[in-house]
Parts: structure tokens; C-alpha cells; sequence
């Protein structure tokens, strides 16, 4: 296979603006000729920013990234480093890669000049504004190893039985399929059945119908909801979110038996911004959270000016209903282990904080931007978390996180909504980077069990978003996301988005799909789940053999 290192010429600050378009983005062709983008045509290689002494961060850009062979299976990508508009520093970098998704900086090579002329050739009619650095030729387990991480996934196949031994409706209903993808995964899925022709208490061959189920939710499934979060508690499903309709003045809880039925079900107040006068005005970003059997909120609010939102905890008293305003106590402000406030009000806020348990300890991910005396941006911090009093950090904090990446300092400089996903040995953190226009992005951290989640080193980040406005086609800025786990056994996705570039953030629900290395997909729309050429299918059920 043949790959294509190329930038993009920026289209303007709403789709694709310089920070995104210049990087190294990559396209692959089969016969050299005609090349097809990877990854929605978007970068797989962005600059990082240098740092600063004080913290804060000058962002930086990608251009002219030409590939060349290295030894033992590597390549080498040498890349012009520019501005954030794309000024030109007079600097090169050179980064190392096996794999051409994970890249490390490596001592600067010398590169010939780019030659447009060796490109004419080149069939680039499917690639929008490229502008090309070099094209070679890849191992063909690399270039496989790539197709499925970085093009569209979609439903190849289902294994349809030939028969099915049942006795009852019951065991019926208990058997699964497997659904195929394009990324060689496989998933096992329900089925619902259409048995009206089988007598359950007559031996017998019958001939069913067979329906493979897959999650379909219209997007947006609530407009002006941001920050969306379900929970399941005592057997239903409870679904929050900031209320942009008002200003972020309120919290409204649903509830629903399923998540299906949390797409209409009837708002109940819970919180508003006259309830107390110390967490009043903006309401964001509310997570329900299970510590050991009790139910909390985790939200951030501000007795009334922007530059004094923090982070805070609502407790459910026993026995009480979600839905119900008065079960539910006075949040308190979080607190460092000696009492003390996270930050000083008016110079510091906090947001956006997520708990999760990992290895018999308790840990809380949140982020917090300092303005004065000077904005460094918004970064994510970690601390080990007191499950008695989830107000309490049971240690100092710690940097998690800065928005280095382009992608992440893109219009701002902000990391938030972390959350975490918890998968065999691997916990996944998924947080949003840069503005809450359209330029906001999804990252991904993660860390393997056994490492200490309170050492940054530990922890990998993703050079490049997962979720981006080019993913799903009709949805911008998409973001700020939490899972939970249907009926099903399907981890569900909650997150926002916006139906137009101008359009209101609002809330959206998807299936989380798993790639060949395990990580979270979250760009699998339902038709790519299941195709419909695969989702009716017919069998015989043997009854009584």
C-alpha cells in the first residue's frame, strides 16, 4: 500500500480552521494512483506547544510532513514546525513511528524540499484541500493495522444459525448473534423474535423470523442539553444535563425502565439557581455517581459571578427519590484533605468533576483554569478521593493534563469533561478539548492496570481526537461524554453536539464500539452497527428434539 502524508489548506475558523488543517494527515491508494483519505481527512500528527516556565502554553502547527524509511520497520516523519496561524519558525521536527498512530520526537533529520511537481500525477479528487508532502511505500501490516483504525467501520455480516434448540420463549430470546465488522471486531447482539407460528408445547421444525436489535437514537434526542449523563439507580435509568434553555439555571432529571424511554419522559426539577444562595447561577456539567450504595451529583455551580464556579456535591438522603427536589441534599463544595478550597475564588474555577474507582481506590478527574494573575487555560487534574465524604480529596492534586495538542488549544486552550470507561485491565479517561463552538474535539487517555493513575507518566494520550465535527456527518462540536451500561449489555455513549454549526448544544445517545486494540469508538452511527441488509434474518427453531 502506498501512503500519502499531505496538510490541509484551512477553511475558515468554523470547519477547519489552521490549528486542525495544519497536520499531518494521511491517505493511502492500493496502486499508487488514486488515494483515499484516512481518519474523515483529518490530522493523525499535530503539533505540541512549547511550554513556558510560568505554565503556559504557545501553540504550535505542522507543515510539509514527509515520510521516509528508518530501520527495523520505522519510518520517519520531518515536519516544518509553524505558528498556530501557520507562521513559518524556521524550525523542523522529526517524530518516529512504527505504526503511524503513535508517534515520538526523535533527533531532526535533514529532508529534501517538497516538490509539487512530483505529485501532478497523483489522482487527489477524494482528499479536500490537500496539500501533499510525500507518498511511500508501507509494509503491508502497517497499512492494514491503519485501515481498520482509521477508516469508517461498518456491519460486514451476521452469523445466522441454521437452527436454534429451544424449549421455550425464554431460551429463544437468550440467544445472541454475532455481528461482523470492517475492522475484523466481532460483537454479540440480541435479537427479537418473531415466533407466532411456533407451538412451544409441540415437538417440531418452525420457521422464524429473526430481528438483530441495534440502538437507534435520532440525534439530537434533546436540544439544548449539554453535558448529557445517565445513571442507573435501583433499576431505572435517571438522565441529567446542563439546561442551556435557561441560562444553566436549573437541573432537570428523567426517568425512565430503559433508555429508550428517557427520550421522552417528563422533567422533574431537582436544583435551581435560587435554591441556595452559595450554588446558584451556572449549573454545569452534573454527573450522577454510585459510592459505596449512595447516589451523588457532581456538578459545578457559583453563587452568582462566572469566576467563582466550583466543583460540587449533592448527596440523595436514604431512601429518597432521584426525581424528588426535596430527597436531595445542600451540595457542599470539594474540598482539599485539609479543608481547604481546591482554589481561591475569582482567580481559579473548577468543572467538570468525574469519580470513578480503579484498583480498590477512589479518584476524582477535574478541570480547572487559573485567570489570575494570568490565564494558563484550562488543564485536568487528578486526586485520590475520601468514598466517605466525596467532598474530600484524600490527596493533593495533581496535573493531569494540559491542552498541548492543536487540536486542544484550538480557539481556547480548555481539556475538560473527563470520564471514565473501565474495560478488562485498561481504564479509558474520554475528555474535550478547545472551545465549545465547533471546533470541540474528544481526546482519549488511558492507563494499564497496575500503574499508579497519580504518576502522569503512566498515562497515554492519544496524539489525535477521536471525536471530531468531521466524524458524524451533521453533527459539530461534539463532546463531553459519559457511558452507562443498557440492558442490553451495550455501553452506551451520552454526549452532546450541535445539529448545525450555529445550531444549540444538544444532547445525543450512541453505542460504544471496540476496536482491534481494545479503545473506544465512538463514530459507529446505528446503520453501520447493523446494516439493514443483515438485520431481518430467518431460521428454524427446533422445539422438543
Amino acid at each position: 500500500m502506498y501512503l500519502l502524508s499531505y496538510t490541509r489548506i484551512p477553511i475558515d475558523n468554523v470547519l477547519y480552521d489552521p490549528r486542525i488543517a495544519y497536520s499531518c494527515h494521511l491517505a493511502f491508494s492500493d496502486d499508487g494512483k488514486k488515494f483515499y483519505p484516512l481518519n474523515h481527512n483529518s490530522g493523525v500528527l499535530f503539533a505540541k506547544a512549547d511550554e513556558n516556565l510560568d505554565g503556559s502554553l504557545d501553540p504550535r502547527t505542522l507543515k510539509e510532513p514527509v515520510i521516509t524509511a528508518a530501520e527495523d520497520g520505522k519510518y520517519f516523519v520531518t515536519c516544518r514546525v509553524c505558528g498556530p496561524e501557520g507562521e513559518n519558525l524556521n524550525r523542523f521536527v522529526t517524530y518516529v513511528t512504527s505504526d503511524f498512530l503513535d508517534y515520538e520526537k526523535t533527533e531532526t533529520i535533514s529532508v529534501g524540499d517538497v516538490d509539487d511537481k512530483a505529485f501532478k500525477s497523483l489522482d487527489l479528487s477524494e482528499i479536500e484541500g490537500c496539500v501533499p508532502a510525500s507518498v511511500i511505500e508501507v509494509d503491508d501490516k502497517v497499512a492494514d493495522r491503519l485501515k481498520k483504525k482509521l477508516l469508517p467501520r461498518f456491519n460486514t455480516g451476521i452469523d445466522v444459525p441454521v437452527c436454534i434448540r429451544a424449549s421455550c420463549r425464554e431460551e429463544l430470546d437468550n440467544y445472541r448473534v454475532m455481528a461482523h465488522y470492517s475492522d475484523s471486531t466481532s460483537v454479540l447482539k440480541n435479537v427479537d423474535w418473531d415466533d407466532k407460528c411456533v407451538d412451544w408445547d409441540k415437538k417440531g421444525s418452525y420457521k422464524v423470523t429473526g430481528y438483530v436489535r441495534r440502538k437507534h437514537f435520532d440525534f439530537p434526542i434533546a436540544t439544548d442539553r449539554a453535558d448529557p449523563c445517565i445513571g442507573y439507580w435501583k433499576g431505572k435509568y435517571y438522565f441529567i444535563a446542563t439546561n442551556d434553555a435557561d441560562g444553566n439555571h436549573t437541573l432537570y432529571i428523567r426517568e425512565g425502565n430503559t433508555i429508550e424511554e428517557l427520550v421522552s419522559a417528563e422533567e422533574h426539577l431537582i436544583l435551581d439557581s435560587s435554591t441556595y444562595p452559595e450554588y446558584g447561577g451556572l449549573l454545569w456539567a452534573p454527573e450522577f455517581h454510585i459510592i459505596k450504595g449512595k447516589l451523588y451529583i457532581f456538578h459545578a455551580a457559583t453563587p452568582g459571578p462566572f469566576f467563582e464556579e466550583e466543583s460540587c456535591v449533592m448527596e440523595l438522603k436514604a431512601g429518597g427519590n432521584p426525581c424528588r427536589k426535596s430527597d436531595w441534599l445542600k451540595p457542599k463544595r470539594v474540598v482539599k484533605p485539609d479543608g481547604t478550597y481546591l482554589c481561591e475564588a475569582g482567580k481559579e474555577i473548577t468543572l467538570d468533576m468525574t469519580e470513578f474507582e480503579w484498583q480498590d481506590e477512589y479518584y476524582v478527574i477535574w478541570s480547572q483554569r487559573q485567570f489570575i494573575p494570568k490565564d494558563l487555560g484550562a488543564w485536568l487534574y487528578i486526586a485520590k478521593l475520601n468514598p466517605n465524604e466525596p467532598w474530600k480529596l484524600a490527596s493533593e492534586p495533581i496535573v493531569l493534563s494540559k491542552p498541548d495538542y492543536s487540536w486542544g488549544n484550538n480557539h481556547t486552550f480548555v481539556e475538560e469533561g473527563p470520564f471514565a470507561l473501565i474495560r478488562n485491565d485498561r481504564l479509558f479517561i474520554t475528555f474535550s478539548a478547545a472551545a465549545v463552538d465547533t471546533s470541540y474535539v474528544v481526546g482519549l487517555l488511558q492507563i494499564e492496570k497496575g500503574l499508579d493513575p497519580m504518576v502522569p507518566s503512566n498515562w497515554h494520550k492519544t496524539g489525535y481526537p477521536l471525536l471530531t465535527s468531521r466524524s458524524v456527518e451533521g453533527e459539530f462540536g461534539p463532546g463531553h461524554n459519559a457511558y452507562v451500561i443498557d440492558r442490553d449489555g451495550n455501553i452506551i455513549n451520552t454526549y452532546h453536539a450541535r445539529p448545525g454549526t450555529d445550531a444549540p448544544r444538544s444532547s445525543g445517545f450512541r453505542r460504544v464500539h471496540f476496536d482491534i486494540d481494545g479503545e473506544p469508538v465512538l463514530d459507529l452511527t446505528d446503520d453501520m452497527d447493523v446494516a439493514a441488509e443483515f438485520e431481518t434474518f430467518t431460521t428454524t427453531v427446533v422445539v422438543g428434539a
